[in-house]
């Protein structure tokens, strides 16, 4: 019994210390978002012909270093592309133009080529499209639980449920804050995969409760009898 009070106070700490770690380093240094998501520079680079990604990535390797690029093909025909990383310097800009029409035989200027800044998306706009069918479906969840659980107590399944369901949400984002994990498009699908696991744990524990009170029930109404 000690040691199991033991483990569950060692699992609290852990938790408190998680959130405050996360806490501190979202008040420092933020969320950690992907390339898509950031302040960005970009230049659109019309190359008159076919081309892989490959051989544009190696090219942006050489000309960029170490900062995130992010490549794609644009105009109907994928005859273009785009160019996009954290920032553009008038050097870098000479640079990948110059190794561009090397590889590819273009004739392209820095002079000519424009750097288009790109304003960062905020986090909420990011969950915006997902706050109103999440609520939903946890409202949905809640009173599911209410309802096949109401002999557990009701007030206080529902007020568990709520409780376990924000606090693993909560650890979660500790966590990718703390780790640096990007915030991007596998952000709602990791969301979505803690909620059904917290959900799968939350019902799995209930259900066992209520076997152990049903159980308990019927020994008294055969004690009874």
């Amino acid at each position: 019994m000690k040691q199991f009070i033991k483990s569950k106070q060692l699992k609290i700490i852990l938790i408190i210390l998680v959130i405050i770690a996360g806490i501190v380093m979202i008040a420092v240094k933020g969320f950690n978002f992907d390339l898509k998501y950031q302040d960005t520079q970009r230049v659109e680079l019309y190359l008159q012909t076919e081309f892989n990604i490959s051989d544009i990535k190696e090219i942006t390797d050489d000309v960029f270093g170490s900062q995130k690029v992010m490549i794609q093909k644009v105009e109907v025909f994928e005859d273009s592309v785009s160019i996009t990383t954290t920032s553009i310097s008038d050097e870098q800009k000479s640079n990948l133009i110059t190794k561009i029409n090397e590889k590819y035989g273009t004739e392209l200027t820095a002079e000519d080529t424009q750097v288009e800044n790109i304003a960062h998306t905020r986090g909420r706009d990011i969950i915006k499209p997902y706050i109103i069918p999440f609520i939903v479906a946890v409202v949905a969840t809640l009173v599911y639980l209410g309802i096949r659980y109401y002999k557990l107590n009701l007030v206080k399944v529902v007020a568990k449920s709520i409780g376990i369901l924000l606090l693993t949400q909560i650890l979660l984002f500790c966590i990718m804050a703390i780790t640096r994990i990007p915030i991007g498009r596998l952000t709602i699908p990791m969301v979505l995969l803690v909620y059904l696991v917290t959900l799968y744990a939350m019902t799995n524990r209930f259900e066992n409760n209520l076997n152990k009170k049903e159980i308990e029930e019927e020994k008294e109404k055969a004690k009874k009898k």
